[in-house]
């Protein structure tokens, strides 16, 4: 079968329980992006370096670093690493080879992620996944066992990395130090500098953004997001092979991977976190080691958030939650974006210019407020069209061929 002549698979013959999980963790992406959005990007690192982090602004600060810091993005890996061997495997069903139809889509992700990351937002996430993508496609035909075993492997990579940047910055030149130090903690001028741009027009942005984009995409890329994703989408293939994330396992499994999950994952967050307020969140501490406790913990807590939602998935309860949030799931390509373009309108200064002036109180009922518009949003727009606007034109780009959007055409 010729690809333009194949059709993507209909709304009903989705799995839910993917779609689901798929929702949860867009949503959950907003509580920690939207620090990147509305302050200093040196805060969302070092809680110090801008704003109150006093009472209430302290907690909602701990509370979020514990439930969603990196948790969210990596249950997104997981389910992008998911989605490889799903699409593979609906196609080689179809007699159609996923080679170019998925290194398509990829080079197309790429453009958007790069449009995004330069004309909106440097915190982009879709240029790593589609670079990483390329790569983790040689890996769909794996064992589960192989999957896991090289996906865990490369995510110890950055693990040691961080360790070996710890040990060396003695031995750094002053100069080095001190650069890293007016990152990690700037002073009033730099502050006032990046508060001038960012509440300035969209072409004053580009001062802070391109160089914020391209550290992403180069010196954080190789140094951490290639070998996490990479060996989170790696599990992830794993686990969609072993059925775990089709919510076909045993309540008795899921229950053990949310527990386990939960009481590793959160006591090594919790940890860390009492740790880098114990050094004082010091450059020469919190940099480099402080952050690894959450690195491992993160991951943890995402696998019982997965549990969790499989759980969910597989009772017969919140059925009504459980379809808003496959709504948004179907539409996460959208939504992802979408809470760029609010985010950006509220915080920078070609909209209403709140950039620094909101605290992290203010944030999160902001954050309430976007899930609320976003899960209406998918809800209703699902009841008359088959994907979401992104998906529609990512779809009809890799695909090369118009796909039929409303749901009562052919």
């Amino acid at each position: 079968m010729n690809i333009t002549n194949y059709t993507p698979i209909s709304p009903k013959q989705r799995i839910q329980s993917i779609d689901v999980l798929r929702g949860f963790a867009v949503l959950g992406i907003l509580i920690m992006n939207i620090q990147a959005f509305s302050m200093i990007f040196s805060a969302y690192d070092n809680p110090n370096a801008y704003g109150d982090f006093n009472g209430i602004n302290k907690w909602i600060w701990m509370i979020c670093h514990v439930f969603a810091d990196v948790k969210f993005m990596s249950i997104f890996s997981i389910l992008f690493g998911a989605g490889i061997v799903l699409m593979s495997e609906n196609l080689e069903s179809k007699g159609i080879k996923p080679k170019g139809l998925h290194y398509r889509r990829m080079m197309w992700l790429m453009i958007f992620g790069l449009l995004h990351a330069y004309l909106l937002w440097f915190g982009d996430i879709l240029v790593t996944y589609a670079l990483v993508g390329m790569i983790a496609f040689l890996f769909r035909r794996k064992t589960p066992k192989t999957l896991l075993i090289v996906g865990g492997s490369l995510i110890v990579i950055p693990f040691l990395l961080s360790l070996f940047f710890s040990w060396s910055m003695p031995y750094w030149p002053e100069e080095s130090i001190q650069q890293t130090l007016k990152q990690w903690l700037p002073n009033n001028e730099i502050i006032d500098h990046n508060l001038l741009i960012y509440r300035g027009g969209w072409i004053d942005q580009m001062e802070n953004r391109i160089p914020l984009a391209i550290t992403v995409q180069t010196f954080a890329f190789f140094m951490y997001s290639l070998w996490r994703v990479w060996g989170l989408m790696l599990i992830g293939m794993a686990f969609y092979k072993l059925n775990i994330l089709t919510a076909k396992r045993s309540t008795k499994f899921y229950l053990s991977f949310f527990i386990i999950g939960i009481l590793v994952g959160y006591f090594l967050v919790i940890f860390g976190m009492i740790k880098n307020f114990d050094t004082g969140w010091t450059l020469e501490y919190s940099m480099f080691k402080g952050k690894l406790y959450n690195y491992w913990g993160s991951i943890f807590v995402c696998f019982a958030y997965i549990g969790l939602i499989m759980l969910c998935c597989k009772s017969g309860l919140f059925s009504g939650l459980k379809n808003l949030l496959a709504a948004v799931g179907r539409m996460a390509f959208t939504n992802y974006i979408l809470q760029t373009l609010i985010c950006t309108t509220i915080f920078y200064g070609h909209g209403f210019g709140f950039y620094g002036k909101i605290e992290r109180s203010g944030q999160i009922l902001i954050v309430f407020a976007i899930w609320i518009f976003c899960v209406l949003f998918s809800y209703f727009w699902l009841k008359y069209f088959r994907y979401g606007p992104l998906e529609w034109l990512w779809r009809s780009l890799s695909y090369r061929k118009f796909q039929s959007i409303k749901l009562n055409s052919t």
